[in-house]
């Protein structure tokens, strides 16, 4: 390494993002996640403000590339391989300039904190901008399987991200220093993980709910764009051979059916809707039923609508947290040239609802699709007094990729933060029961018409995650930037010193 340095660094940071990706589901190798963050720590370390930048925009797009290759599957065939590029390289720059924060910090006394911490604030940054965000792929994401899960009942995916960061960079440091400070950073996050692991629950604190999910299939792809109708009709008549099972005895009579995201188009009044009437009056529960709703004013929402068998359409969620370039469009003329939904396609209107629903009885938290990913949604549904949380989703778009094993997992990651039992239903998979403790019990198969019937607990403690929501971001956010501002700080301090003795120097000669 010291005969040609940026070489190897560069190498170790290309590796680190590698091993990240590796580490993310579908895939159980959670721990590779730390090997990142010690190789790219390696490279970072010590270096420049310039290096760090460069450094870390590698690590970031050896990462995120794979990460999202689900785009170039989505994407691909009309628009070749930019958007997947394009995006990848955007993120990569929010890594980039607190990997450029993280090489200056790397030095001060507890650098691993504060390095781990200026990664959070990277993340918190692109959660929230441009656009509303893209939250995706976030560290704390790829750990369900992961010892440092529990952490997520403390503070969410950022202190899940933190912990995963501070172990690497301390093992780094550790290797370099030989010294107890590291050692003890390094093992800390696991310590405090196991030490809240008693303090998880998954019993039935108000008994339990059976949720069916109907999962009908629909067309791979692009395909989909056209395939409306054959959505619809499949998950009908997915849902209609469920009533039948049911009235012939043979499997649990389920006290509510969550359908997928968007599986049919509703007009404004849909209680004029005779097939879904005649599904729900079948199926004999509330069902929430998954629609592009056309509204009175001829704005289009993406909602949930709890439909009672005997009194039809109640209660809705509409989606809040839209998908920019997919469900609404920013800069249109740009927009045009890196995706086929522009022309032709009107803005959703979001939601303004909170995300619980009522029905059997039960209070359901909702976060549609895209929603899991953003932290306040389903902290805000459990707030608002969710027993069991529900994630409904089509991701009929992105074919038989990582995409929809990633979303499991973030759900899997808001059953830990919240200790609430997750139910996901997907158009074509991967649908799934997840109890509050992360683990999944039952699942179905990509591109497949299925039906999951569970009991789950309905849970009321509030989870400390729960109850102080982003503080714990926040504060690592600030304490990340205060170091950043002490490290330039004694830099500047450093460099005035010896400007100082060099003129005091010269005077002498």
């Amino acid at each position: 390494m010291r005969r040609h340095p940026v070489i190897w660094r560069t190498l170790a940071s290309l590796a680190g993002g590698g091993l990240l990706a590796l580490s993310f589901p579908p895939r159980t190798t959670w721990w590779l996640a730390v090997a990142a963050f010690a190789l790219f720590a390696a490279a970072i370390r010590g270096r420049r403000a310039r290096a760090g930048f460069g450094y870390g925009f590698l690590f970031a797009l050896a990462f995120f590339m794979p990460s999202l290759f689900w785009l170039q599957n989505f994407l691909g065939e009309g628009f070749g391989p930019s958007p997947w590029i394009g995006l990848s390289a955007v993120l990569s720059l929010f890594v980039a300039v607190a990997a450029a924060g993280m090489a200056v910090v790397s030095t001060l006394p507890g650098g691993p904190v504060w390095m781990a911490a200026l990664f959070v604030v990277a993340e918190a940054v692109r959660a929230r901008f441009p656009f509303g965000g893209f939250p995706w792929s976030r560290v704390g994401f790829g750990q369900p399987e992961g010892w440092f899960l529990p952490l997520a009942s403390l503070g969410g995916a950022p202190l899940l991200t933190f912990a995963v960061a501070l172990t690497g960079c301390a093992i780094t440091q550790f290797v370099v220093r030989r010294d107890v400070g590291p050692a003890l950073m390094a093992v800390a996050p696991l310590a405090v993980a196991f030490a809240t692991l008693p303090f998880v629950g998954t019993d039935a604190q108000n008994g339990t709910i059976t949720v069916a999910v109907v999962q009908g299939n629909a067309p791979e792809g692009l395909g989909a764009l056209g395939s409306g109708n054959e959505m619809r009709r499949n998950h009908i008549q997915r849902a209609e051979q469920l009533a039948r099972d049911i009235k012939a005895g043979r499997g649990p009579k389920p006290d509510v059916v969550l359908m997928p995201e968007t599986f049919t188009n509703l007009v404004p009044d849909a209680g004029n809707d005779t097939q879904l009437n005649r599904m729900v009056e079948d199926l004999g529960v509330p069902t929430l039923v998954g629609a592009r709703q056309r509204q009175a004013d001829g704005s289009d929402q993406n909602v949930m609508i709890v439909w009672d068998p005997r009194t039809g359409p109640g209660q809705e969620y509409a989606k809040s947290k839209l998908v920019p370039f997919g469900e609404f469009v920013p800069i249109r003329p740009v927009a045009r040239l890196f995706t086929p939904f522009v022309d032709g396609q009107l803005d959703m209107r979001p939601g303004i609802q909170a995300p619980v629903l009522t029905a059997a009885g039960s209070t359901l938290g909702v976060g549609i699709c895209f929603e899991v990913a953003y932290d306040d949604v389903l902290t805000q549904a459990a707030r608002d007094g969710a027993e069991v949380l529900t994630v409904p989703t089509n991701n009929n778009w992105y074919g038989r990729t990582e995409m929809s094993y990633q979303q499991l997992a973030m759900s899997r990651v808001r059953a830990m933060e919240h200790g609430r039992a997750v139910v996901v239903s997907a158009t074509t998979g991967v649908s799934a029961i997840v109890q509050p403790d992360g683990s999944v019990t039952r699942q179905t198969e990509l591109y497949t018409a299925d039906t999951l019937v569970a009991a789950v607990p309905k849970r009321t403690t509030v989870t400390l995650a729960t109850r102080i929501g982003a503080w714990p971001e926040v504060a690592m956010v600030v304490g990340g930037l205060a170091a950043l501002l002490w490290a330039i700080g004694s830099r500047i301090r450093q460099r005035q010193r010896r400007v100082g003795t060099n003129s005091g120097r010269t005077e002498q000669d």
